[in-house]
């Protein structure tokens, strides 16, 4: 049974494949299927913002078709941030919103074809540094060095720093668990299909659709919306600091 699998197997391809050799100060680095999804991502992103900036230039006093739409994004996803940020979202808005849109729709890509990006992760890992540096920066501007080295020795007293090493190991892993759950749950639904394509292509005319709902739009919206959540629970409580009311 396992060898006619591996016979069956050359038409299953969940991998990232080397496409355009570049020279990069004399070493070679390629352009990969990923890039290339990732860029179409970004293309119909910006293909998206630019026709909502057209139309909300001539924007009616009551909206409809297109119009409605994109106010109706800006809505969901303001109250999304406001509702876990508070007083801060609007600093942060613009951010969680764009990646929160880049993630749902690499996501999401897979129902068109593409290797979704987020089964990179290069990607997934990127994502999750900017988060970190955020975190990090946030922290040093907002809170004191005292408030900083207390919450590090927490739950003990900053004389007695016992539970530092393991709070520093835990501020480190924040990037990599970030990363991590978001890469392998958008790559597990990935190698899933490629296997249905893959060993029952013959027969996977129309019933993989349903595996493509579940994998793709709902797990896909749910692992953006862990992402987000994660990311605007670490920035707010580096902005938090023992001075705020």
């Amino acid at each position: 049974m396992n060898s006619a699998i591996l016979l069956s197997a050359d038409n299953i391809d969940f991998m990232i494949h080397e496409l355009i050799p570049v020279n990069f100060f004399g070493t070679t680095v390629y352009i990969t299927n990923s890039h290339i999804c990732i860029a179409i991502v970004m293309l119909v992103i910006l293909g998206f913002g630019v026709v909502a900036h057209i139309k909300l230039k001539h924007a009616k006093e009551i909206p409809h078709g297109f119009q409605n739409v994109v106010e109706l994004i800006v809505e969901l996803l303001g109250k999304m941030v406001s509702g876990t940020m508070g007083k801060w979202a609007p600093r942060f808005v613009n951010y969680i919103s764009t990646i929160f849109v880049f993630i749902l729709m690499s996501n999401i890509s897979g129902i068109f074809g593409l290797r979704p990006p987020t089964a990179d992760y290069g990607t997934t890992l990127a994502l999750a540094i900017i988060t970190f540096m955020m975190i990090r920066v946030n922290k040093a501007k907002h809170q004191s060095a005292k408030e900083i080295w207390t919450n590090v020795c927490s739950p003990l007293p900053p004389w007695l720093p016992i539970w530092a090493p393991i709070n520093i190991i835990s501020e480190i892993a924040v990037p990599i668990s970030l990363s991590l759950r978001l890469f392998a749950n958008v790559l597990s639904g990935t190698v899933i299909m490629a296997l249905v394509y893959g060993l029952l292509h013959f027969i996977a005319l129309a019933w993989p659709a349903v595996l493509h709902v579940y994998f793709d739009l709902f797990s896909g919206a749910i692992q953006t919306y862990v992402f987000c959540m994660l990311t605007m629970t670490y920035v707010t409580q580096a902005c938090t600091s023992e001075n705020d009311a």
